[in-house]
């Protein structure tokens, strides 16, 4: 059985890391989400998340955080080999509110969709 931890090692942290992602990876977008996959040199699947200030407070912010890590965390299985992730929550335009409040369920519908565009792609 794999261990179910998101250790350091499984987290893109430097910037040139991210930017490499951006500026090189494959995009698939949902509703409330975009994804963007880059094959990485590592060989270790990492992820990475942004969450822009315009989807609401710190609050809001932090909390989808922490669904995306649990999402990944107890789905590594999903997520292909040798390649980094990085999840951006984003802000739809002309809504007055920010992202609405997301269940871990109806988050998981989401990515899950996601992961099957991206890996088709």
């Amino acid at each position: 059985m794999d261990r179910q931890t998101f250790g350091k090692d499984e987290r893109i942290r430097k910037k040139r890391d991210y930017l490499t992602v951006y500026q090189q990876g494959v995009r698939s977008h949902s509703k409330n989400f975009t994804i963007i996959a880059y094959r990485n040199p590592s060989g270790t699947r990492r992820l990475g998340i942004t969450v822009g200030k315009k989807v609401g407070n710190a609050v809001k912010r932090n909390r989808i955080k922490r669904l995306l890590r649990e999402f990944f965390r107890l789905n590594k299985t999903q997520f292909s080999p040798a390649q980094d992730f990085v999840i951006m929550a984003k802000w739809v335009k002309g809504v007055k509110q920010a992202m609405p409040a997301l269940s871990y369920r109806d988050l998981c519908l989401e990515l899950e969709g996601l992961l099957k565009k991206i890996s088709h792609a």
